[in-house]
């Protein structure tokens, strides 16, 4: 039998894009209000001119990270096999992330560059991603997130998240990290609106301090609350674990955790049980399925983190169909966000069942609009107000 010809990576780009959100659209979080959305796109082209596309998250740097991209990573991928994605996974560690490497820069520019690359392999051999990981088209679980359910008034709340629910959402995640007070007066008006059927997940944006997690916790018990995400930030191991004690609300995190190595703390450590990884954060999706396999040894559920694109949500349901342990989808819900609406085909849908299920298109199932990204250049400057 003949060997398949090698994947033979001639070029490597990525693009900064960003679009204003108007007033009306704005939605203020932990992290401040959102006044324009930035991305990375990457696209990775193949001497036998298959195409592959990823994200890789900004960190509020967008500019930064495409550069970083272009310019130190691109030389560790241009000739190598797209197929061996471990081994130029392997190769930007040894050279780039393992020493003098950036850390968590480097871990978000590799995890868009990965992403391409298994786009690639599954348009290679005709395969959805789902099946190239060894999952099927199932139905995964989904809430309704992204950056979205903010710090607005609680009945202005409860209506935003009726439009969610009456699209099939059957879980939805609201921001909290404003006061104790008016974060308990919006999970209450959206409990009493909607009653014990729906799940309600909370994110604090690590927005709070220990004594605010000790008055709030016991509160988010009462009223049924899922999980209570990101109540301070990640490297305060200390305050994770004295709010541990606070109530039964399990921590979740993840989100602003890279590579295997800062997961394997964060599962040793026992604290935080809902882990959320980024596939354009962690290290692409090489890297997540390791994390999740250190998970399901330990029992443990992997909620992936959603990042800002159409490119990142379709990846993010294709792996979680693939999981043995994969939970919940994030559905970014946000209003206007164009690189889920118009740089990408329709990522994903929400079932009557509250449930989404992965595209069918070899590799990420989702086309990626150039043309959109010419037109919307990087606009500098910080996201959020």
């Amino acid at each position: 039998m003949k060997a398949a010809a090698p994947l033979v990576v001639r070029d490597v780009q990525a693009y900064a894009t960003s679009f204003p959100v108007p007033a009306f659209s704005s939605v203020t979080l932990g992290v401040g209000r959102v006044i324009k959305r930035d991305a990375v796109v990457v696209k990775v082209t193949t001497e036998c001119g298959l195409v592959g596309y990823g994200e890789s998250h900004h960190g509020r740097a967008h500019t930064t990270i495409a550069h970083f991209v272009n310019s130190a990573l691109r030389p560790f991928v241009v000739g190598r096999d797209a197929a061996d994605v471990n081994g130029i996974w392997h190769h930007i560690y040894m050279r780039q992330l393992a020493s003098h490497g950036l850390g968590t820069a480097c871990a978000m520019a590799m995890s868009g560059i990965d992403m391409a690359l298994w786009d690639i392999r599954g348009k290679a051999v005709g395969w959805p991603l789902h099946r190239l990981l060894g999952g099927a088209a199932r139905a995964v679980p989904a809430y309704a997130g992204g950056v979205a359910l903010g710090w607005q008034d609680p009945a202005a709340l409860v209506e935003e998240a009726r439009r969610h629910i009456e699209a099939g959402y059957r879980a939805v995640k609201l921001r909290l990290g404003d006061s104790v007070a008016r974060d308990l007066a919006r999970v209450r008006a959206v409990r009493e609106a909607f009653g014990g059927e729906l799940v309600i997940l909370a994110d604090a944006n690590t927005a709070y301090g220990v004594d605010e997690a000790r008055a709030v916790m016991p509160r988010l018990d009462e009223l049924g609350v899922g999980w209570l995400e990101e109540p301070f930030p990640p490297h305060d191991h200390r305050s994770y674990a004295q709010a541990r004690t606070f109530g039964r609300v399990p921590l979740a995190a993840g989100e602003n955790h890279y590579t295997r190595y800062e997961f394997n703390r964060l599962v040793d450590d026992g604290v935080v049980t809902v882990l959320q990884p980024d596939l354009s954060k962690a290290g692409g999706i090489t890297e997540t399925l390791r994390i999740a396999a250190m998970a399901s040894a330990h029992k443990l559920w992997v909620h992936l983190h959603s990042s800002m694109t159409g490119i990142n949500l379709a990846a993010s349901v294709h792996v979680l169909a693939a999981l043995d342990n994969g939970g919940y989808f994030e559905a970014d819900v946000s209003r206007m966000n164009l690189f889920r609406d118009r740089l990408t085909s329709t990522p994903f849908e929400i079932g009557d069942d509250g449930c989404v299920r992965p595209l069918e298109g070899p590799g990420l199932g989702v086309e990626v609009d150039e043309d959109f990204l010419r037109a919307h250049p990087a606009i500098e400057g910080p996201a959020y107000a």
